[in-house]
């Protein structure tokens, strides 16, 4: 048997269409509700894992970093693994984002994926697919939507076993683009995970859950006709819905900023010109901007023109996780 064992992979962010949020079993990371996605293509985390002998503890670093908390959840899912493979050795962990971490973006899911993939391809578990999306889970439930390719589905299951993520719509079926607009760049103060312990503390949070199912039968269907008017009214009033939650969540969660504001009603300004654009925001300041890829070029134009925004990452579909042979150490 070798000695050393490394691989890397690289994994996509996502953005959820029909948002999870709320938890029916926490240790294993089972949503309340199913949720749809789509990979982002610019949005990416890159990680190398190395299991070895001589190593005697594991070493993390997260975008050059070493940090305790976010250590412990990568220790914590290599243990998962190891225990699945039947090995005990320590590992070298590198990983490296190309976009902020915490900001409402998504890390931990594209982290969790490549993490996911890298450490059994460098153990050698020969994983289906849908394995692959459940073990991711158990790392941070949105990493699962990050292995398939293009638009993915995560069925909430009843049970870990078939709370899973598989794709709905292959990432060249759709030329739409997603604008990610960095307004902030500093962590959140409050976690996605706090957040999804709080939903069931709102009011509405049941009234949701109740349409959600309704909703994804009816994305779907927008989407294989790429009828954009109607998904972008109902990506933004998801978005919307899912807010509401937190604002009304006890204590109450308002991850917006007084620019994420302007930039809603940015867009309200762009549609009156005539241009179909749409908003998404996940659990950050940081918004999301929809078009159609015909449309990208006018919209970056009006982007543009915006001080607050510090960037503009321009994504179309992406391709699922796979390994690859650069590695970063």
């Amino acid at each position: 048997m070798k000695k050393i064992f490394k691989s890397t992979a690289l994994a996509h962010s996502n953005l959820a269409f029909i948002k999870y949020w709320g938890k029916k079993n926490e240790r294993l990371k089972l949503p309340a509700n199913s949720s749809l996605s789509v990979n982002l293509s610019n949005l990416y985390t890159i990680t190398t894992v190395e299991f070895s002998e001589k190593f005697l503890s594991d070493e993390i670093k997260i975008n050059q970093e070493k940090e305790q908390k976010e250590s412990l959840r990568v220790v914590k899912h290599l243990d998962l693994i190891r225990k699945k493979a039947g090995v005990n050795w320590k590992a070298k962990v590198v990983s490296q984002n190309n976009f902020p971490k915490a900001a409402g973006f998504a890390s931990s899911a594209s982290g969790f994926s490549a993490l996911t993939l890298a450490t059994t391809k460098a153990l050698e578990l020969n994983l289906s697919e849908k394995e692959l999306t459940i073990l991711a889970r158990l790392g941070s439930g949105s990493a699962c939507r990050s292995i398939p390719d293009g638009f993915v589905e995560w069925r909430k299951g009843k049970k870990s076993e078939d709370s899973y993520a598989y794709s709905i719509f292959p990432s060249n079926y759709w030329k739409i683009s997603i604008f990610a607009l960095v307004l902030k760049t500093s962590e959140k103060k409050i976690s996605s995970s706090e957040g999804h312990r709080l939903a069931p503390t709102s009011p509405f949070f049941k009234t949701r859950l109740k349409k959600i199912d309704e909703k994804i039968f009816r994305l779907k269907k927008f989407i294989k006709e790429r009828n954009f008017l109607s998904f972008g009214n109902l990506i933004e009033n998801e978005a919307l819905e899912m807010h509401a939650v937190m604002f009304t969540s006890q204590p109450s969660l308002i991850y917006w900023d007084e620019e994420t504001i302007k930039l809603i009603k940015f867009i309200y300004t762009l549609r009156e010109k005539g241009l179909p654009v749409y908003f998404s925001l996940d659990a950050g300041p940081n918004p999301y901007f929809i078009s159609e890829e015909k449309y990208e070029k006018e919209l970056l134009r009006y982007l543009k023109t915006i001080n607050s925004i510090k960037e503009i990452i321009i994504n179309h579909p992406g391709d699922g996780g796979k390994t690859i042979d650069n590695h970063l150490f």
